[in-house]
């Protein structure tokens, strides 16, 4: 039975203990600082909810440094852990104890609970419903790789081999291709990095071979979870074609499961309102954002697209998946419609990305300013043009697009590169050049540039060069066949619709 300090020892401060913890996948690593006068330490912890006061209390080993200063590690047998105690004795007499809990910390940007507590009851149902179903999923990933990092004894994973060359294939690739070694090797690793949750990381290095145990999903350096699945820079929607290929071409069982995993994934990661957001499980900051940068919704459209108008490389999936992918198609691009971006009663273009619950243009990073986009909103239109229905909604909105696009042009620049090695536009009034901006301000409809060192928006390349780092393409060409060739091939397809 525990003692009382006597009376004069009770007039004394009171004595008070410091923690500080660090958690990996194997240990809780405590250093406690406690009162001089402790003879000893005990510690007691749960894995979830709150420590009952019957719990028992384990010593802990050791003897403290000069400062008073105990470090021990808590082993753990599960990838969480809940609350965390530990007390101070003199002898049977309590001095004092502290308690602590686990920091796992979901701090959302836009998809904060209070703003989704603040939706429509109907609307404000399927985001908690969503949220909570993403939440649960990233727990999973994080127990199944801790599990097999505690296995090996290793308190991180380790980080997937990197590629920044991104699986790609091209658009016109033959079947025949699916069965050859190459694609067959590729296959294989893409399979074992597919994440509990059925999506793929970027920057892998599949050509290093199947992913073993321990090994984390992404190539991402450190503890972050970061980019776990996505659908950036083509990953999940690429993954997804090649095993489709590999599937189709081989007839191989593993490579059909691996498809329709991915495909799953594409579909449970749609948000209620039709959009996708960067990485699934959601990912807090710009990553929350509807994301049409680097055309990644465009690209998850198109595979929706491909298996439900039954594509030869999808042959394998049944009519109830392809009636979901049908659906999932259909929302995303009535969500397309209402992000078109309307300023003073006029439909005008796209972001690069939008905010997921007011569908207003969005931030990412710091020359990623919330703005219309030149280069997303030229491939966006170019899909629906090839792919969207033929309704008087997405005629209208291809109209509009393109008719702000034409007015958007910017002329009088030559390309060229400059005594640094590095590429240039300069005013030149005799250049035939055509390009659109990255960004436009959304209210001027004004070009800018956007500093990546100082974040400053500047209203010429040359001047935002002048100043900070470039390695983004600022200026694009990518409209000019849109509302060329591509606005004749979509006529020539209402016109055989007819």
């Amino acid at each position: 039975m525990l003692g009382v300090l006597p009376a004069a020892a009770q007039d004394k401060p009171k004595p008070s203990i410091k923690l500080n913890t660090t958690t990996d996948f194997v240990a809780i690593h405590v250093k406690a600082t406690a009162p001089r006068e402790t003879t000893a330490l005990e510690y007691r912890f749960v894995a979830a909810g709150a420590i009952v006061d019957d719990s028992p209390w384990l010593p802990v080993n050791g003897k403290p440094d000069d400062d008073g200063a105990y470090a021990f590690d808590v082993k753990l047998e599960t990838a969480r852990w809940s609350e965390l105690q530990v007390r101070a004795l003199n002898g049977t007499v309590e001095l004092v104890r502290k308690e602590t809990h686990s920091k796992v910390s979901h701090d959302f940007e836009w998809l904060k609970p209070e703003r989704i507590e603040a939706l429509p009851e109907v609307e404000r149902t399927a985001w908690q419903a969503y949220m909570k179903r993403s939440l649960e999923r990233s727990e999973r990933e994080y127990e199944i790789l801790a599990s097999e990092c505690r296995k090996l004894s290793l308190a991180q994973a380790r980080p997937a081999p990197g590629n920044r060359a991104e699986l790609e294939l091209d658009s016109d690739i033959p079947l025949e291709w699916f069965s050859s070694a190459e694609a067959i090797k590729t296959a294989d690793a893409v399979l074992s990095y597919q994440t509990p949750s059925g999506g793929w990381s970027k920057a892998v290095d599949y050509s290093s071979g199947p992913r073993e145990p321990g090994t984390h999903w992404t190539s991402q350096k450190g503890d972050a979870w970061h980019y776990c699945g996505t659908i950036d820079n083509r990953c999940t929607t690429e993954q997804i074609k090649l095993l489709a290929g590999v599937a189709t071409a081989m007839k191989r069982e593993d490579a059909k499961g691996g498809a329709i995993r991915g495909i799953e994934y594409l579909l449970e990661a749609q948000y209620p309102n039709g959009g996708w957001p960067q990485n699934y499980p959601v990912e807090s900051g710009y990553h929350e954002a509807i994301t049409l940068n680097d055309n990644a919704m465009v690209h998850v459209l198109e595979v929706l697209s491909a298996i439900s108008s039954e594509k030869p490389a999808f042959a394998f999936v049944d009519d109830a998946l392809r009636q979901r992918a049908q659906a999932a198609l259909d929302k995303g691009i009535a969500c397309i419609l209402a992000m078109q971006v309307n300023v003073d009663g006029k439909l005008t273009v796209w972001g690069a990305q939008h905010e997921p619950l007011t569908l207003a243009p969005a931030h990412a990073r710091s020359k990623e300013p919330p703005s219309l986009s030149g280069g997303e909103s030229a491939e966006l239109l170019k899909f629906l043009m090839r792919s969207g229905p033929l309704t008087a909604e997405v005629k209208t909105a291809i109209e509009a697009g393109v008719a702000w696009l034409d007015a958007h042009r910017i002329t009088g620049l030559r390309k060229t590169t400059n005594e640094k090695g590095k590429t240039d536009y300069v005013a030149d009034a005799g250049s035939s050049e055509v390009y659109w901006a990255r960004f436009y301000d959304v209210t001027t409809g004004k070009a800018i540039f956007p500093g990546s060192d100082d974040g400053i928006l500047y209203s010429t390349f040359t001047e935002m060069a002048a100043k900070n780092k470039v390695a983004y393409d600022f200026l694009t060409t990518k409209a000019r066949d849109v509302i060329g060739k591509e606005v004749t091939r979509w006529q020539k397809r209402i016109t055989k619709a007819k």
